[in-house]
């Protein structure tokens, strides 16, 4: 039975996902930006089978962050069952809900409280049932007696598990008469799973090899496909000749429009046909910018719509001109690319005028519009699977391969697999946006930030207000027509935003006379980011390495916040004095996101974060030129290395008296801005770009 709380649910559908028992629909509003395949609310469907099994049905997908632990463990807290006794279908717009895509950070404080009121709700349903078995008129003053434990209810010598009351008449009664207005979630205090560490529950499939990710995807009779790409940026197809291709065994080829591809049995044979097909192309290419010109490209063609993109205060110009000290800066930060382990990759299969794909993307129901709006035929007519997929960090949004083998899948009558290459993944893939900010600041008398106008160049507003206690700011954000396809990258335009606001932030500290950590906390009303760099500096030793400086290495500091969490890094480097190049040696970073649902998965995340961080900062940058990727590879994009991880500590603040929220981005932010920081005080050279390098000369 279905509790259809401001949705529809197929009760006939879910039942064959499944099986008979109880069926609990949790919802919540959802946001124009979360919608992707237009349902109005944001939902979680819980169901307790009649075999004592809990199943979870969410659109929310895995891919590497955790949420497929994560959303188990909030439904098992609720219900009081082994974790081992949850399962979970995510990710399949066929049998999961439309929860919007899973991006923003917002598994944890949107989805997680979903599954646990939904399991809540079954929770007391379950009692009140267990309560009529045991002869009480429920709820009554004994209720309160009973007692839910390893997925049953007991009192008095009694037990019902939760398979035998998913089985029970009893439930109908319970379920028409006590369904609950407002369950009550357990209190983060009380958490019994929940707030404990727990290892993935994919864990050993990860391990073994068992694990089938998007391009391991083989279905009875499948073709390889490949596509003709352009020779540059923005070149036109004119002219192509497919004759040679379809002389080949098996090959299918085909073109619409600009977009050319094959098909064959093989992926030899399908590079075979494309390479005679890439013989015969013929281009038009035009005039493209270089990545040396980017910063001045991008505030020479910025859009007129400048305005202030977060609350200013006070005057920015009477602040400034009052100042006793003007400080102002530029920063400069590339294009990076997302650098999944698993690039783009799909396989699509046509029966009945019906589209399946397995594809990994963040957003399958938008995917499932996208293919249905290209081949026009309705949404309930395309079913997109999502299988745990080898990461995406905001990059994996769209589906161009879910696309591209959905054609030629047509076209061939056959199952066909698109699997980018890395060079294809680096080239047409979209880029974390470039940035360029300009900073300007003055300090009072009492060497105090007076004012603060901040622009951010094309990047985005995400973490553009300052976090400091400055009476006039203004912050805005100028939208640019970029040179490079761009769109999310983890943690949005925080990452840059975040950089240069913390270089900058010391530069003022450098100018007041004041060491960087006692300024920042002067101008801090924040307690949570108080915590949080009090936390990470004490660990660090920040006031005793302070006074001992090694020649050639410095320390720095930055903190920030972003997505309702806080965090603050401290790292040493050691600066290579014929390069400028640092390496980092050590980094304590402390991170607080409310009530820690899984504290080792969190770590993860953490560090993850870190070292992803620590590629745009050392080394990461797209370079182009004439329309090209000039290091569209691993070999000349270097993303870290084991050999570049430095000794990392990780001190995570648990604070259960907040709502959680989550842990994918914000720690991120911190870890630039410490490094460039800490250049600075190796050096006495100020760093304003990335990929950091101390200035010569």
């Amino acid at each position: 039975m279905s509790n259809v709380n401001q949705s529809t649910v197929n009760r006939r559908e879910f039942l064959e996902i499944a099986g008979a028992g109880l069926l609990i629909v949790a919802t919540a509003p959802i946001s124009d930006a979360q919608r992707g395949g237009g349902a109005g609310t944001l939902e979680t469907r819980l169901h307790v089978g009649e075999d004592g099994f809990i199943t979870v049905l969410s659109g929310k997908v895995e891919e590497g962050q955790g949420a497929l632990t994560e959303l188990a463990m909030a439904a098992a807290e609720e219900l009081r069952v082994p974790l081992d006794r949850v399962r979970m279908v995510m990710g399949d717009t066929d049998q999961t809900p439309n929860d919007g895509g899973t991006s923003g950070s917002t598994t944890t404080p949107r989805t997680a409280p979903l599954v646990r009121r939904a399991a809540a709700t079954a929770r007391e349903l379950l009692l009140a049932t267990a309560g009529r078995q045991f002869g009480q008129q429920f709820p009554v003053d004994a209720a309160a007696r009973l007692e839910v434990r390893d997925g049953a209810v007991q009192y008095a010598g009694k037990k019902y598990g939760y398979a035998d009351l998913a089985r029970s008449p009893e439930l109908a009664a319970a379920y028409k008469e006590a369904l609950p207005a407002n369950t009550t979630v357990t209190p983060a205090k009380d958490w019994q799973l929940l707030g404990k560490p727990q290892v993935r529950l994919d864990i050993r499939e990860l391990v073994t090899g068992a694990h089938r990710f998007p391009s391991d995807i083989v279905r009875p009779g499948m073709l390889y496909g490949r596509v003709l790409r352009a020779p540059s940026y923005g070149a036109a197809l004119g002219s192509v000749d497919l004759s040679e291709a379809r002389k080949m065994p098996g090959v299918t080829a085909v073109r619409e429009g600009d977009f050319v591809a094959c098909a064959a049995p093989t992926t030899f044979a399908a590079r075979k046909a494309l390479a005679a097909i890439s013989t015969t192309a013929r281009w038009k290419t035009v005039e493209q910018p270089s990545s040396d010109d980017l910063f001045g490209y991008l505030k020479q063609h910025a859009k007129p719509q400048e305005r202030p993109q977060a609350p200013g205060r006070g005057s920015v110009e009477k602040g400034l001109a009052e100042a006793r000290t003007r400080l102002k800066a530029s920063y400069q930060v590339p294009y990076v690319q997302h650098a999944p382990m698993e690039p783009r990759a799909a396989v699509a299969e046509w029966q009945d005028g019906r589209l399946t794909v397995w594809t990994g993307t963040s957003n399958p129901a938008s995917v499932r519009q996208q293919l249905a709006g290209t081949f026009g035929v309705a949404p309930d007519r395309v079913r997109v699977v999502v299988p745990h997929f080898g990461g995406g960090f905001g990059g994996k949004h769209t589906g161009e391969a879910a696309t591209e083998a959905a054609r030629l899948a047509k076209e061939t009558a056959h199952p066909v697999a698109v699997q980018w290459t890395r060079a294809e993944e680096f080239t047409w893939a979209y880029f974390r946006p470039a940035a360029l900010i300009e900073i300007e600041a003055g300090l009072d008398a009492g060497n105090a930030i007076s004012a603060w106008d901040f622009t951010n160049y094309n990047s985005g507003a995400s973490a553009l207000d300052t976090p400091y206690r400055i009476p006039n700011t203004r912050a805005r954000f100028v939208a640019s027509d970029p040179p490079l396809r761009q769109s999310s990258y983890r943690v949005l335009a925080a990452t840059a935003n975040n950089f240069a606001r913390e270089a900058f932030t010391d530069e003022l500290a450098e100018a007041a006379g004041k060491d960087p950590l006692e300024f920042r906390l002067s101008h801090l009303d924040n307690e949570r980011i108080r915590n949080v760099l009090n936390a990470a500096t004490q660990r660090f030793g920040w006031v005793e390495r302070r006074k001992k400086r090694r020649p050639g290495t410095g320390i720095g500091l930055a903190c920030g916040t972003e997505k309702n969490s806080v965090v603050a890094a401290c790292c040493e480097v050691e600066v290579d004095r014929a390069s400028g190049a640092p390496r980092l040696i050590e980094v304590v970073q402390a991170f607080e996101c409310g009530a820690i649902l899984n504290p080792a998965n969190l770590r993860s995340q953490v560090e993850g974060c870190v070292m992803m961080g620590v590629g745009p900062a050392l080394r990461e940058e797209i370079l182009f030129q004439d329309g090209k990727l000039t290091n569209a590879r691993f070999a000349t994009y270097r993303v870290p290395r084991f050999r570049d991880v430095p000794k990392l500590d990780v001190i995570l603040l648990d604070r259960k008296d907040l709502e959680s929220a989550g842990a994918g981005e914000t720690p991120i932010i911190a870890i630039a801005p410490a490094i460039a920081n800490a250049v600075f005080d190796a050096t006495g050279k100020r760093v304003h770009s990335m990929p950091i390098r101390a200035p010569r000369g």
